[in-house]
């Protein structure tokens, strides 16, 4: 019998591992997770290397990619390249599973930053199902996608977790469920987190992500908008409801908590840290135990030369992101007669959220 091994998301920041270091001494991170893409082209630190190399070696690895983008409507140079050098990446370096956000980060100026929603429709649906059999074609391990904290509506929250079950359907994948991004789902649309977890086909999570965030001021909401950034401690709410969620996931096998590198600098943020890092390990000892008679992945590839396309999504992806950059008024971009996205249906505060994220992320 086994119970979920408990770990951390690597941050390549020396501030990091230097405040986490207690951790490692003594052998409580069970797994590491790392975000190879954001390293394809740096040099890793050899402290760095040598880490993951180790967790590696012992089967103790899980790589979360960034950048793939899984709903660009048109199929580009930039995911070739990336696809080429995730293989690469599995070739020289032994992970558990690869796993993506769900969403789109569109091209040209615009691709760096947090992954957008995408309507939820049979041709985004088509179009997701052909960049994962893509991402699966690439490597020999299972491969599965995690929950977005940002939505624009109410409906987008509702019908995630059943897109996200037909998604990973063909490749016989699985959920990464983040219960910060379902947190920020439940603050900002007045929906309870149990509720929106229910919608979530909780047989095929794989694996748990825990993290903090922050608050942001809204024009158009009498409360703040929750964010998921990663800079803070968990939130009592999602502690106190994980042992529920633990025996709701009977598959689970990882509990990932993450922080960004540089926000571990004073000790009052480490002790914080450490103390919910230890409220997860004992929440954990006290689950239930689990058959370790896993489910036999099937790998299953097939993938079509031709990659699915779609001009019209395309144009409007650009012409989305394009006006949440330029910060058109929240006005106009509700008016905007689009084909499959719907903004006359999203809350005033989630566009204009969307908007300082990708000013955050693209400013200039």
């Amino acid at each position: 019998m086994s119970k979920p091994l408990l770990g951390l998301s690597m941050m390549p920041e020396a501030d990091f591992v230097s405040a986490i270091l207690p951790l490692l001494q003594n052998n409580s991170v069970d797994v590491l997770e790392w975000s190879f893409d954001t390293f394809y082209d740096v040099n890793e630190p050899e402290w760095l290397s040598g880490l993951l190399d180790f967790y590696a070696a012992n089967n103790r690895l899980l790589g979360h990619g960034v950048y793939y983008s899984l709903f660009d409507a048109r199929w580009n140079e930039r995911q070739e390249i990336w696809l080429k050098k995730l293989k690469k990446e599995c070739a020289n370096r032994k992970y558990n599973h690869i796993t993506e956000h769900f969403g789109f980060m569109n091209t040209e100026n615009f691709h760096q930053g947090v992954p957008l929603p995408v309507p939820m429709h049979p041709l985004t649906l088509h179009i997701g199902k052909d960049r994962l059999k893509r991402l699966q074609d690439a490597v020999e391990i299972p491969v599965g996608v995690e929950n977005l904290a940002f939505s624009f509506s109410i409906d987008d929250v509702k019908e995630q977790g059943v897109f996200l079950d037909q998604l990973v359907e063909d490749i016989e994948g699985f959920l990464i469920l983040d219960l910060h991004n379902i947190y920020c789902q439940s603050c900002n649309f007045g929906v309870s987190m149990q509720e929106i977890i229910k919608l979530y086909p909780l047989e095929k999570v794989k694996e748990i992500h825990l993290s903090g965030g922050s608050w942001q001021e809204s024009a158009y909401a009498k409360k703040p908008v929750r964010r998921d950034t990663h800079d803070d401690r968990i939130p009592d709410e999602i502690v106190e409801m994980l042992p529920e969620v633990l025996s709701q996931c009977q598959n689970l096998e990882y509990i990932v908590i993450e922080r960004l590198g540089h926000t571990l600098c004073a000790e009052s943020d480490k002790l914080f840290f450490f103390a919910d890092f230890n409220r997860v390990k004992e929440i954990i000892s006290k689950s239930e135990d689990r058959s370790e008679d896993k489910k036999v992945w099937n790998r299953r590839i097939g993938v079509d030369s031709k990659p699915v396309e779609d001009m019209v999504l395309y144009d409007e992806q650009i012409k989305l992101t394009k006006m949440l950059f330029d910060e058109s008024s929240v006005a106009k971009v509700k008016n905007e007669a689009f084909q499959y996205f719907k903004p006359e249906n999203w809350d005033e505060e989630m566009i204009m959220t969307a908007q300082q994220i990708i000013k955050k992320w693209n400013p200039y």
